[in-house]
């Protein structure tokens, strides 16, 4: 494969051929095949789902998907939870990771999601608007250090006066 800068990269949605690519890069992101299970158990099972790749010639080379999660007392809110997002390692940090957070995050928006949490990189997520979730008054079911469970509000001031703990679809408890 080679190394095609990031420009060449296209990001698009998930397509029924793309099951076994998309596999494969979370087993080549990851040291377990975990988060590649995950997605093909949160493909059978969740819905809304967005599940994007990013396609550099003919070769899949990144994969994002965001999935329902739940607050006690918001369910007229449509939440997603940002999980997983790989890239092939030879591929990693050409900034096709944010793209596919990017462009994932506007599909969001234009499924009207109030907001998307993730379980991630402290340094990493901020840039795309992600706050530590804490400041909304809002905790994971897992436990986890504050910095890293974050949310970025869609609609701003759609999650005022809510809090609670933020639950993932049951294909995690499996992780």
């Amino acid at each position: 494969m080679t190394n095609e800068p990031a420009e060449t990269v296209r990001i698009r949605d998930e397509r029924p051929g793309d099951v076994d690519a998309v596999r494969a890069v979370n087993r080549a992101a990851f040291e377990t095949s975990e988060e590649a299970d995950l997605v093909d158990a949160l493909r059978r099972a969740a819905s809304p789902l967005i599940s994007l790749v990013a396609e550099a010639g003919d070769a899949v080379v990144g994969h994002i998907m965001f999935s329902p999660v739940t607050l006690a007392g918001a369910d007229a809110l449509t939440l997603m939870g940002l999980a997983p997002m790989a890239v092939l390692p030879a591929r990693q940090r050409q900034g096709i990771g944010s793209r596919l957070v990017s462009a994932g995050l506007e599909r969001c928006r234009e499924a009207n999601a109030a907001a998307v949490v993730v379980l991630g990189h402290a340094e990493y997520y901020p840039r795309f608007g992600f706050i530590p979730a804490s400041r909304l008054s809002l905790r994971s079911e897992y436990d986890v250090p504050d910095d890293v469970f974050m949310v970025c509000e869609l609609q701003p001031g759609r999650l005022q006066g809510r809090a609670g703990t933020i639950r993932y679809h049951a294909a995690f408890g499996s992780l």
